[in-house]
């Protein structure tokens, strides 16, 4: 005597949701159907059987993606009634055809009943089965549309055509839906990039901020579009001759956009974040390095795109040259400049900060340090710039005063005074509480 259970169920007839339960077996642990018994567990003889179960095959195959027919076996009982016997697949989502990666159309088993999986249980299917690359995984949204990026090909003499989908990395080859590449270049992008602008170089006063949408085209062109704005151009003549003093490198900014762009961690559903004050613009993006990558790898040009596809793709629009050169170039671009560009890096964020060489050249502080040391060697900190600024102004600090400036006890003192010390950035007169610390 048989009874419905997690892996047991009865159709007394061949009705259409049978594929509902197909797909829940196969997205939990396999199971079976049993067609021409009724609820009590009772033969329901099925008439003209071998109709029937021409019917199913058909349906099953039809209806359902990816195709499952490899996991299903069929036995035709001499009582009337059919078997489908249904191994748990290995392209999990199933999903009824008719409805895509939806709630609506994927199915699992909860006790002897067959429910809508949720979300997170369709995101953690796809990647299971797709693999941790966020890019080739199956998008949720099948609903895609790409005028921006159909643009944005033909302006490159490229073709956009849905026979380049599978190359271009926009469709799987499993069931031919849409991944999460095809999501990003669409309108239906569901990351954005926010910029703020700030009063303050401690980020903590708006002036103003925008948030840019749509496909990571229109995103890059937009944001870029504003970052310009906000590079301001003081210039100066040298006779009849203009002499133009950009805040910021146009290519720096264009280069540390395309890196935030291409290399950050889409599975994260935040936004990139662009931060700009009169002192810097900082570009953050989540996602830290690779494993097995280093900072000091990075600037050396060695690169391991996080998105390959997605890098391909700006590739062959011309976007970038190649793979690694960004970083390298935005250093390039203020080799010449006393204050030097800064990576950060955490768990989970990168952040790149350009100077703006317009602020840092008239900085008191910097200047002053500019004139005392060999040129472009060393750019002081935060602290050591509070410490240039007390002592331009009073002429010397002493220990005690060093630990009040900054807040410090005596051994974290001991320990800035000295790295400034060996980077001549101050020089030492006297001992003990007679002891000063004066700009050479």
């Amino acid at each position: 005597m048989l009874y419905e259970s997690e892996r047991i169920e009865f159709k007394s007839e061949a009705i259409p949701n049978i594929c509902k339960s197909i797909i829940a077996f196969a997205n939990t642990n396999g199971g079976k159907l049993y067609i021409g018994i009724n609820d009590d567990g009772n033969i329901s003889k099925l008439t003209n059987i071998d109709d029937i179960y021409t019917r199913i095959t058909n349906t099953i195959r039809d209806a359902i993606l990816p195709d499952i027919t490899m996991f299903i076996h069929y036995t035709l009982d001499e009582q009337g009634f059919i078997i489908i016997d249904i191994a748990e697949g290995s392209a999990k989502p199933y999903y009824l055809k008719a409805k895509g990666l939806k709630s609506s159309g994927v199915f699992v088993r909860q006790g002897a009943s067959s429910v809508p999986a949720s979300q997170e249980q369709i995101r953690q299917f796809i990647k299971l089965s797709d693999g941790d690359s966020y890019e080739a995984m199956r998008s949720l949204n099948q609903e895609l549309s790409f005028a921006t990026a159909q643009s944005i090909f033909q302006t490159n003499n490229l073709e956009f055509a849905e026979s380049k989908y599978f190359a271009l990395g926009l469709r799987n080859i499993k069931d031919n839906q849409f991944t999460n590449l095809a999501l990003l270049i669409s309108e239906q992008c569901l990351h954005s990039i926010k910029v703020a602008v700030f009063e303050d170089n401690e980020n903590t006063k708006f002036q103003a901020h925008r948030e840019f949408t749509g496909s990571i085209f229109q995103q890059l062109e937009n944001a870029f579009a504003f970052l310009m704005l906000c590079n301001q151009n003081p210039s100066n003549f040298s006779g009849l001759t203009r002499n133009d003093n950009w805040d910021y490198p146009e290519a720096a900014i264009r280069e540390a956009l395309l890196n935030a762009i291409i290399h950050r961690d889409y599975s994260y559903s935040g936004s990139i974040i662009i931060n700009v004050n009169k002192q810097a613009i900082e570009f953050i993006s989540l996602g830290g390095l690779l494993p097995g990558l280093s900072l000091e790898d990075i600037q050396l040009g060695i690169s391991q795109p996080r998105n390959a596809k997605l890098a391909e793709i700006f590739h062959r629009l011309k976007f970038i040259e190649s793979y690694g050169t960004g970083i390298r170039r935005i250093f390039a671009l203020y080799k010449d400049c006393y204050v030097k560009p800064k990576i950060t890096v955490t768990q989970h964020a990168f952040k790149i900060t350009l100077p703006n060489l317009n602020y840092n050249n008239n900085h008191p502080s910097i200047k002053l340090v500019a004139e005392k040391q060999a040129p472009y060697s060393y750019y002081p900190n935060a602290q050591q710039q509070k410490i240039l600024s007390y002592v331009q102004e009073h002429g010397k600090i002493s220990d005690e005063e060093l630990q009040e400036l900054l807040d410090v006890k005596r051994t974290r003192a001991y320990l800035i005074a000295k790295e400034m010390l060996d980077k001549n950035l101050l020089a030492v007169h006297g001992r003990g509480i007679k002891k000063y610390y004066y700009i050479p």
